[in-house]
């Protein structure tokens, strides 16, 4: 019996951390006991924020356990492609006679110094990582703060910060200091591909990626990126991003001016998205320059901006919010019912998070749009995205930055039977809310 109240309190805190703060998470975190610390670690669809947090403050079993949980997607990790993969990694011979011209000397005659080094990143690094992975791979002298340094004079190009970061053993502030874009001429299309890196490695929350990403448009972007093939967010890293984005820019509330001012200096701000959000909320930005538009920002921002858009559907609507209440005979009618009411447009993820019951399956899409055995196969991300935002802010509003509130929640969620808000309710009103209309 102890065991399984440990797995269904790790099941169910892995539902709450996907909505708590990074302080707020690690908080929770430390509260487990082991033996739920262990089932969420082995066996849970994990935030990606989550890993990071469990492999900086946790110990060598939790990093051990979520090298092996095959639900932690992507992580380079032990057991997993990683920077031990990378530091044993052989210059092909093949590249020798390219970079023997490109320095005027052998490689083998000693190890490359700094500038050297830099100079080969900058110049093999425009599309994807493997060559300077294995520039990288040749003896060197380049100290960490060289790179940040040189960086900071004129950006390196995406691949080559995604070899740095790939190949590992650099200090945590200058990874951070290596997404600084704010100096650079132009990004190219993988300027994107470090901060996707950077969150996948457990190097950053997505917090920390929302401070450290400049300038500010870059960051919004993150938010909506293009659809093509190569390393993307998965659906839970994109719902965890616009999470993250979305606490950010809070401090505009629902104000329409506000989010218009944003927008206007967003395309030319050069500082962080934070300072961009500040200083729109005390009027304290000059006029910004002429230039021209960031493609695709206003969709992206329009992604993150509150809509109070609801579904038409009058009593149609009416029966399938009641049916979220009633499950059906099996679980793949109630599936099957709910996805049918999502493409007809009666219901929308944010309606599923609100009504369903119990709580802890309104949080969980696999209770509603079926079992997936990877993060990115859901067929109904919109309905996703909704539901993540929507339980968000749910979150936010009724526990704020309590973390005894939020720690309730979590040991509360795994046998209460009402709905999220009932839930919400009980834990900051006191009291049993579960029979309630």
């Amino acid at each position: 019996m102890e065991d399984r109240n440990s797995r269904r309190l790790a099941w169910c805190v892995a539902h709450v951390l996907r909505h708590a703060p990074d302080h707020i998470a690690v908080a929770l975190l430390d509260r487990l006991e082991w033996p739920a610390r262990k089932y969420l670690c082995r066996d849970e669809w994990l935030p990606a924020s989550a890993v990071t947090l469990l492999l900086r403050h946790g110990g060598e079993a939790e990093r051990r356990y979520i090298a092996r949980n095959p639900r932690v997607v992507g992580r380079p990790l032990p057991g997993l492609p990683g920077p031990t993969r990378y530091s044993r990694r052989r210059t092909p011979p093949e590249l020798l006679p390219q970079l023997r011209a490109e320095l005027g000397r052998d490689p083998a005659d000693g190890p490359l110094t700094g500038e050297e080094l830099v100079r080969l990143l900058r110049r093999h690094g425009t599309h994807r990582p493997r060559v300077p992975l294995d520039i990288l791979a040749l003896p060197n002298e380049a100290e960490p703060g060289l790179l940040r340094f040189e960086h900071a004079l004129e950006p390196l190009p995406p691949g080559s910060i995604e070899a740095l970061l790939l190949r590992g053993g650099l200090p945590l502030g200058v990874c951070r200091g290596l997404l600084d874009l704010s100096t650079a001429r132009s990004y190219g299309p993988s300027w994107y591909r470090p901060a996707v890196r950077a969150v996948r490695m457990g190097l950053l929350t997505q917090a920390e990626l929302v401070a450290d990403v400049r300038p500010a448009h870059l960051a919004l972007l993150l938010a909506d990126l293009p659809a093509a093939d190569g390393l993307r967010w998965t659906l839970p890293e994109l719902a965890g991003m616009r999470t993250a984005l979305r606490r950010a820019l809070a401090p505009l509330g629902d104000d329409p001016r506000l989010w218009a001012e944003l927008l206007r200096h967003a395309h030319t701000f050069r500082g962080p998205l934070t300072e961009l959000v500040a200083r729109v909320g005390y009027a304290s930005l000059p006029e910004p320059p002429d230039g021209p538009p960031v493609p695709g920002l206003d969709r992206a921002v329009g992604r993150l901006a509150p809509t109070a858009e609801e579904p038409s559907g009058d009593v149609e609507r009416e029966l399938a919010l009641a049916s979220l209440a009633v499950p059906m005979e099996t679980v793949q009618e109630d599936i099957r019912w709910v996805r049918d009411c999502l493409d007809r447009g009666l219901l929308t993820g944010a309606d599923v998070v609100r009504h369903k019951l119990p709580a802890c399956w309104a949080l969980d899409e696999d209770h509603w749009l079926g079992d997936i055995d990877h993060p990115d196969r859901h067929d109904r991300p919109a309905a996703v995205l909704a539901a993540r935002a929507e339980a968000d802010r749910l979150f936010a509003v009724a526990l704020g930055d309590d973390p005894d509130a939020w720690w309730r929640v979590a040991r509360t969620l795994p046998d209460f039977a009402g709905t999220l808000p009932h839930l919400l309710l009980r834990v900051t009103d006191g009291g049993s809310v579960s029979e309630r209309p």
